[in-house]
């Protein structure tokens, strides 16, 4: 049972080390066993996961979450990429935002927002997932999306020009920080041009992007 699924504590959250070579059902039925013998060490915790070992699909993402929440009552804010590009981004990400839901500030979303939705927080929030073309966020405070932006968004909506709006990937609609609003095509070119997550920021009466990641 040790050999396909080993649990590892991380900074960050949790790390699961998965055998590559056994069938799928085979290592959720592992997955399952050690959970359920770990649960009185997780129950009720909030934390970040990240897979070693195994590439894993959409589909067999899910179902092991499934089994973490079912066996063990762990809540996953989120999925950490090994991808050394954006694992910084990441990172900060979950440490701020754990500690913001500790002190009852900020806010998740988990999911992709689509077409036409719009969403609303009276402080920072957090999108696991893409906001897609037509699609809205409005926030008091800080936006920071774990996936691609292409809708519209409003930080800082109440005045703040001291907030700010990060992505790992940014073509905007129409992007707004307090009563600044950045010219589209601009903000779309300099997105061109800065590889990996990219933070927008206001200096003076402009908006302008930065790499998140030096």
């Amino acid at each position: 049972m040790e050999r396909l699924v080993t649990i590892k504590s991380s900074p960050h959250g949790m790390e699961l080390r998965l055998a590559q070579d056994v069938p799928f059902d085979v290592l959720t039925e592992a997955l399952r066993t050690k959970f359920r013998e770990a649960s009185r060490f997780f129950r009720g915790a909030k934390m970040a996961v990240s897979f070693t070992g195994r590439v894993l699909n959409r589909t067999e993402e899910k179902a092991i979450l499934e089994i973490i929440s079912d066996e063990a009552g762990i809540d996953v804010v989120c999925i950490i990429d090994r991808d050394e590009n954006n694992e910084m981004m990441y990172r900060s990400v979950v440490e701020q935002t754990l500690f913001n839901i500790k002190k009852r500030e900020g806010q998740f979303y988990r999911g992709t927002l689509a077409r036409r939705e719009v969403l609303e927080s009276d402080a920072s929030i957090v999108i696991l997932g893409d906001v897609e073309p037509g699609s809205r966020v409005i926030a008091k405070g800080n936006i920071v999306i774990v996936g691609a932006l292409y809708g519209s968004v409003h930080a800082g909506a109440s005045g703040d020009t001291d907030a700010f709006i990060a992505a790992l990937s940014m073509q905007p609609r129409q992007l707004r920080i307090g009563d600044v609003e950045a010219k589209r095509q601009i903000i779309c070119q300099e997105s061109l041009n800065i590889q990996g997550p990219k933070i927008a920021i206001v200096d003076g009466r402009h908006i302008y992007l930065d790499p998140l990641v030096d």
